[in-house]
């Protein structure tokens, strides 16, 4: 534990949704007071079934996760990337390597990928119940926005 209070980290976990990049910039804010560097994760891998396909190779899915990342990071801080903001791009399921690379982290950071406002998506729900580290769950503004309409008010006054 001493190595994560001298050397904060914060991992989020980026897929491209709108989530994501609210999540990117929540844990830039962060990242400050905190005196963290960030580190976005993008994950990929093969689908099942695919063997067949293998002839084509596996490149275009890691490039594929490589352009989501890259597209994610410019929306979020425009073309000028904060300098402790790092990027990490790694194969296997996303739910279980944030949740592996949480043993080394100070904070975790996901985007809600739910349909609606009571369900969370799968990896959101795998990085809470197992997680070695507090976990943060962003939700994207329009969705905010949304929610606070279906409750009758506007965000951030709890529905009032």
């Amino acid at each position: 534990m001493d190595a994560l209070n001298r050397h904060p980290k914060i991992i989020v976990g980026v897929d491209g949704s709108d989530a994501s990049v609210a999540a990117l910039r929540t844990a830039a804010t962060l990242a400050g007071p905190l005196e963290a560097t960030v580190e976005a994760w993008a994950c990929w891998d093969v689908p099942a079934g695919f063997g067949l396909y293998l002839v084509v190779g596996i490149e275009g899915f890691k490039s594929a996760a490589e352009q989501s990342l890259e597209r994610a990071l410019t929306a979020a801080f425009g073309p000028e990337r904060p300098p402790d903001v790092h990027t990490r791009l790694m194969r296997g399921k996303p739910g279980e390597l944030l949740v592996e690379g949480s043993r080394n982290a100070s904070l975790l950071i996901v985007g809600r990928r739910g349909h609606s406002g009571f369900v969370l998506g799968s990896v959101s729900s795998a990085c809470i119940s197992h997680a070695h580290c507090p976990v943060l769950v962003v939700h994207a503004p329009d969705e905010e926005r949304a929610r606070a309409k279906d409750r009758g008010g506007k965000v951030g006054d709890g529905g009032k």
